[in-house]
């Protein structure tokens, strides 16, 4: 493993930051012939690299790494490298939404002071309209009178990253003619599929609509799913006679909208609204309406436990999915309904146990559960939670299911808990 002292030859491409976004961007870039360097200042996560063995779940990555080649450090080398990627974490106030770009800004410091006149700044960390050009180009710009940058967003989803980095379109937005075609170049050796656009804003707000987009689609199909609950109909039911050989575009079926992404970009693009003198009325209604599912799914769970002969303050409650989606894959707990369930569940019942099949025990702990074997904590339970669809749930039956209770997110066990004598299953979109 290289360090800051040892690097002397000019790496082609450095990427700043080894999460979830820029370690399998490094990876491709290195397996793909490039000389990548991976950069990042937990020694844990470079160690964890290094060994093909990264510290979250995504499918093709371990292998990857260990075929690449890719090369670490804890810093930028003194040779300023061709390019530098930034895939640092831009996260949003939890108590005021507004975006948090401190680990942009000391990222952005960092590569200044080891930039030369010709390196190319690219940004992949989604930001709010106008971060490039006022935030990280007056950074550069101490270094060098005319620095190159280009924002090319990463659009992928956690499990299936790898794949997605190389099919998907790249879209590219430059701050000028040159650092478009750099930004180009820098980009061919991995996805030859590329959509440019005008500016560095058009860029950024690209990558917003397409998640507050998404967010909005599914936050109808929850919107739907309260609304049929209330008049006791199946929303499941009527999305489906809706969608029926019906040619227009589908109703989204209900269910928890979470991840990293989803649950802060709709706060970015109302923050780069509302600085330009907008307040944007959708996307703020999507994102509170998605919000309130696990709020509502912790509430009904209480009524059923309510109308017991346990008290509730003495029942035991398996909440099962404590990442926030079962497919594809991950380990990812940001944004998941699990941790707002142990909030709203936690101060009412006996005991909060967690279960997931990816999610290191740990981190269950973290969120607010109690780590749990999955049978042991089916055998416990008096109230069964399952928030994701992830495919080790989708066998459970009313034989070893024999809590009395069953909030079932996805309607995963429907098929076999639904009418089930003795128990009190609830669905999310079902009255």
């Amino acid at each position: 493993m290289p360090d800051q002292q040892t690097i002397t030859d000019r790496y082609d491409v450095a990427v700043v930051g080894l999460g979830y976004v820029g370690l399998p961007l490094a990876g491709l870039f290195a397996a793909a012939g490039v000389r990548a360097l991976g950069v990042d200042t937990d020694p844990a996560a470079r160690a964890a690299a290094a060994r093909g063995e990264p510290g979250f779940f995504e499918p093709g990555l371990p292998g990857l790494l260990t075929r690449s080649g890719l090369e670490l450090a804890g810093a930028l080398p003194a040779q300023p490298p061709a390019a530098v990627v930034i895939c640092v974490g831009t996260p949003v106030d939890e108590e005021t939404r507004t975006p948090d770009l401190r680990q942009l800004v000391a990222a952005t410091e960092h590569v200044a002071a080891h930039l030369g006149p010709d390196t190319l700044v690219v940004v992949r960390s989604t930001v709010p309209v106008g971060t490039c050009r006022t935030v990280v180009l007056p950074i550069l710009r101490r270094a060098v009178d005319q620095p190159l940058l280009a924002f090319c967003p990463e659009r992928t989803i956690q499990g299936r990253a790898v794949a997605e980095i190389q099919q998907l379109p790249q879209v590219i937005g430059g701050l000028d003619e040159r650092s478009l075609e750099r930004a180009r170049e820098l980009l061919a050796p991995l996805a030859a599929d590329q959509v440019t656009v005008s500016s560095l804003e058009a860029a950024e707000l690209v990558k917003l609509a397409c998640n507050a987009h998404t967010d909005l689609i599914y936050g109808f199909g929850n919107e739907l799913a309260t609304i049929a609950e209330h008049l006791g109909l199946d929303a499941h039911e009527v999305i489906r006679g809706a969608n029926l050989r019906y040619p227009r575009p589908d109703l989204a079926r209900p269910g928890f909208v979470g991840g990293s992404c989803l649950t802060k970009d709709p706060y970015l693009l109302a923050h780069s609204a509302r600085a330009a003198g907008y307040e944007p009325p959708m996307v703020a209604a999507s994102r509170a309406v998605n919000e309130a599912v696990p709020v509502r799914a912790a509430r009904r769970v209480l009524a059923a436990l309510a109308g017991r002969a346990t008290p509730v303050a003495e029942c035991t409650v398996l909440v099962c999915g404590v990442a926030y989606k079962g497919r594809p894959e991950t380990d990812d707990v940001r944004g998941a309904a699990s941790v707002t369930i142990a909030r709203e569940l936690g101060p009412w019942v006996g005991r909060l146990l967690g279960h997931d099949p990816l999610v290191p025990a740990a981190r269950i702990a973290a969120a607010g559960l109690e780590p749990v074997a999955l049978a042991d904590g089916l055998r416990a339970a008096d109230a069964l939670v399952v928030l994701t669809d992830h495919p080790a749930y989708a066998g459970l039956t009313a034989d070893v299911v024999r809590a009395p209770v069953v909030f079932d997110m996805w309607s995963v066990l429907a098929d076999r808990l639904r009418d089930a004598p003795g128990v009190v299953y609830l669905e999310l979109g079902r009255g």
